[in-house]
């Protein structure tokens, strides 16, 4: 998942989706079927050989942000011979191919075991590790003038992480807001909603990036993937008119200085940062975010979202417009694939292009946002989501 974005990943992965991508369908037309291979570690053992010849399913689920990687293991008791193991016990999985060198999937802990019968059957369903620590805990702490990456890296020392965001990130403004009786991983949630961002925690770090930016925290872009028709069993591409908003409306109120409005963000919207000015019509040090309209705005009541959030200020309201704007573009297009053959070294945020579809699929820029390993009667598979790239909306 998003631990992948790490600098250090960079190389290996641009090698393993090239070599992966381009030559996968050419190979496999000449090889012998490969056979998928796993490693399982139980608390620091290795029970792979154990659970070999029991595995019925093995289903991975890899998501964006706070919801936490899944990892469930179907086993089958028909002997009764297994042991139920405790809640809380760590699982370590690798996935791949025989021959090849695994990839390394995460640790996750397992908080449910289900034994049904018959035949018997013992069920593990384990989560990330990283997300069962203190970010549930509820606090009480308000934020005033400051910016995100005070927020976050306060966040992450209060929890033991390491912050990682990226510097333009790291400087956006916030004003002002209050976390009353509410969690940090909530808190986190809903800075990200407002400034349309990725938040999550793995191996130890806090990350904060941009959604569906296709790039690490360093800014540096990822290698896209190459996803091939020949190479899945299964599309589906949807556009949805209901989605096709023409512009989003936020209402603000600033109650001490006793003002309202609204702004209003469509195709047309250039953001830009403006010097302010002071009371004696002086430019000032300090910039803001102003909105520029490159054509006038004559949206109608029905094609227009309105959020329902009133902002305290003008600026809020910008960024949360702006914000929901670009979440709607990256939502106007979807497309999933099941691969036939599973692609284990894939994560979410990673650019995909997709070939042997119609022009239209074929010619957008696509972004992974939800991947599903699974391994069973019909062998690895993995089945890819896909958002509409970030620079391919125009905002």
């Amino acid at each position: 998942m998003m631990d992948n974005i790490t600098d250090s990943m960079m190389t290996s992965t641009s090698a393993v989706l090239n070599q992966a991508g381009q030559m996968q369908d050419t190979l496999q037309a000449f090889t012998q079927p490969k056979q998928p291979a796993f490693t399982i570690t139980l608390d620091g053992k290795n029970i792979s050989s154990t659970l070999a010849d029991r595995l019925i399913s093995l289903t991975l689920t890899d998501n964006r942000g706070f919801d936490a990687d899944q990892l469930d293991i179907v086993l089958d008791d028909a002997d009764g011979m297994l042991d139920i193991p405790p809640r809380g016990v760590t699982i370590k999985l690798a996935l791949g191919w025989d021959g090849q060198q695994l990839v390394d999937k995460g640790s996750y802990i397992v908080d449910e075991v289900e034994h049904t019968g018959a035949p018997d059957t013992l069920t593990l369903r384990a989560r990330a590790t990283d997300l069962r620590a203190g970010l549930a805990a509820k606090r009480e702490k308000s934020w005033h003038a400051t910016t995100l990456g005070v927020i976050v890296r306060a966040i992450a020392k209060a929890n033991n992480l390491t912050a990682a965001i990226p510097d333009w990130i790291a400087r956006q403004k916030v004003e002002h807001i209050d976390q009353t009786n509410e969690s940090d991983a909530n808190l986190l949630n809903r800075l990200a909603r407002r400034f349309d961002l990725v938040a999550t925690v793995k191996h130890g770090k806090l990350i904060v990036c941009k959604a569906g930016d296709a790039e690490s925290v360093s800014g540096k872009p990822f290698p896209t993937c190459l996803i091939t028709r020949a190479s899945g069993d299964q599309h589906r591409f949807n556009v949805a008119d209901r989605n096709a908003y023409t512009a989003v409306k936020a209402q603000w109120q600033d109650i001490q200085r006793a003002k309202r409005g609204e702004v209003i963000v469509d195709a047309n919207t250039r953001f830009e940062r403006r010097a302010t000015v002071t009371k004696l019509g002086k430019k000032s040090k300090r910039t803001k975010l102003a909105a520029i309209q490159q054509k006038g705005i004559e949206p109608s009541a029905s094609n227009v979202k309105v959020l329902r959030h009133v902002y305290a200020s003008e600026a809020t309201a910008l960024q949360g417009a702006k914000a929901a704007w670009q979440k709607l573009q990256r939502g106007a297009a979807e497309f999933s694939i099941k691969l036939a053959e599973g692609r284990p070294e894939l994560f979410t945020e990673l650019p995909a292009k997709v070939v042997g579809f119609k022009p239209v699929i074929d010619s957008q820029a696509w972004v992974i946002n939800k991947l599903t390993h699974t391994l069973g009667d019909g062998g690895l598979v993995t089945d890819i989501e896909l958002e509409m790239k970030l620079d391919e909306l125009g905002s």
